[in-house]
């Protein structure tokens, strides 16, 4: 049983890292206060600094990333999923609320995504909205990338 115990250890560490990893040549978009973002595909265009970009247009696909200092991040609860009027649970855990609050229809209605992770001071949040015709799996990738802003290292 003992031996188990390392590559089970270091498999726990890898797969959180592994969840919010940035694809290559995506770009990082931060949220207007740098403390929070979340990263997207070459294509899509950043909005300047207001924590969002766009695939084509609005109307097609937009990420927007913001941040809520001191706002304690936990679990929602079976009360708060109901007020959310949420259409799929994807997440829902001390690591990362994720779901999806609106399904489209037609292929013109966007489905709506949200998530929300745990920041150093507070919580970090995204919301994408996209109609059909856009990659789901190209979505997901920019949900799962959100995370606190890397630091950068102070210059001389």
């Amino acid at each position: 049983m003992r031996e188990f115990a390392i590559p089970t250890v270091i498999l726990l560490c890898i797969l959180p890292a592994a969840a919010q990893t940035v694809p290559a040549n995506w770009q990082i978009i931060k949220d207007s206060g740098n403390a929070c973002q979340l990263a997207v595909p070459p294509e899509w265009t950043h909005l300047g600094s207001a924590g969002a970009a766009v695939f084509q247009d609005p109307g097609t696909a937009l990420a927007v990333v913001t941040s809520q200092p001191a706002q304690a991040f936990k679990p929602l609860t079976e009360v708060m999923q109901k007020m959310l009027d949420i259409h799929k649970m994807f997440e829902n855990s001390a690591k990362r609320i994720f779901y999806q609050d609106k399904a489209s229809v037609a292929a013109q209605d966007q489905n709506g995504y949200s998530a929300a992770v745990p920041a150093k001071n507070g919580t970090c949040s995204c919301r994408v909205t996209f109609i059909p015709s856009v990659a789901e799996d190209t979505v997901r990738k920019v949900v799962m990338s959100l995370g606190p802003a890397a630091e950068t290292a102070a210059k001389n």
